[in-house]
This record gives structure tokens, sequence and C-alpha cells, in this order.
């Protein structure tokens, strides 16, 4: 008899994209580091260095840890499975301040999975997520360069807004009523 993991018992929401695609998200835990290395071996560069504000050829231990060791309330991290194929496409954070206040978010996506509606899809489940926690706001900090993350929030309804002292970031916030 095989032990069961945590990811085998975790409740899987299902989603579907504007394009059709059948997601599967569920919560990340630390049995997922190396799924979500090699995932993160399938996202740009370009887009890495958004995800982590910094320059990486590769997403390693120091960087994943907080991916998947989550007191899953306060923060979570989800991954979202593409339902027909099983592949890892997507992998989104929400990160609360102490006071449940505020939530940070982060998004990845396959670069061959994009501009299938998947961010869009990602961006509202955390959006549901930090309602449900009763969070006043979410924001995202991106790179000024990162115009297609800038636009997607935006037509989800983020506001943006400077970054005193740092000309290369943009916080976009979302406010909650």
């Amino acid at each position: 008899m095989t032990a069961t993991t945590l990811a085998e018992l975790a409740p899987v929401r299902e989603f579907a994209t504007r394009d059709g695609t059948r997601l599967e998200v569920r919560a990340a835990f630390a049995e997922d580091e190396a799924l979500l290395e090699a995932f993160f071996e399938n996202v740009s560069a370009e887009d890495r260095r958004f995800r982590f504000l910094a320059a990486s050829r590769h997403v390693g231990h120091d960087q994943l840890y907080p991916l998947t060791h989550c007191d899953h309330w306060r923060t979570e991290s989800f991954l979202a499975f593409d339902q027909q194929s099983g592949v890892l496409v997507a992998s989104a954070i929400l990160a609360c301040d102490a006071r449940m206040e505020t939530g940070e978010i982060a998004v990845s996506i396959r670069s061959d999975c994009r501009g299938r509606g998947i961010g869009w899809a990602m961006l509202d489940l955390l959006g549901e997520e930090a309602r449900k926690r009763g969070l006043q706001r979410v924001i995202s900090i991106e790179d000024r360069d990162n115009h297609a993350a800038i636009e997607l929030e935006r037509e989800r309804g983020f506001v943006p807004h400077g970054i005193e002292g740092d000309p290369h970031l943009v916080l976009l916030e979302k406010r909650f009523d």
C-alpha cells in the first residue's frame, strides 16, 4: 500500500477559461516542489524575471519553498492543471499581510499556454480567495516592462500606481467593497 500525499487529498476546483480550456486548480504542498521546479523551466526567462523581480535561469529551492510551504490561510499557493493533458499550466499565490487587510498576488503561466485565458481565470480565483478571507484589497507589483500583465490586471479592475523611489516598478491595486 502506498502513502497518500496531501496533494492527492487536496480539494480540486474546476474552472473554464475564456477559450474553453478546462482547469483543475488545487493548493500546492511540499511534495510539489519538483513539479514547480519543472514548471518554471517552461516559463520564459522574461516571465521568470517578472515573477520574481530578478533575473534567474533556474528557480530553485529558496524561491520554491514559500510556494510549497504555506499556512493555507494567510498565504496560499495554487497550481492549475490542464484538465485534458494533466500538465501544470499556471502557478499563483496570494500572500496576505498580518492584519488580513491586503493580499499580494502573483501569477505565472507556461510559455506555451499563454493567450488562452488562464491568467484571467487565475486572477479571478485569487480575487475570490481574497474576498473569502475578508481582505480589503489585493495588490500586484509589476515591472513596468511587463505590459501584458499590467494590461490584464487593468482589464480585471486593477488600478496602477507608481512606487515612490522605484521608477521600474508599478503597483496595481484592486479594492473590494
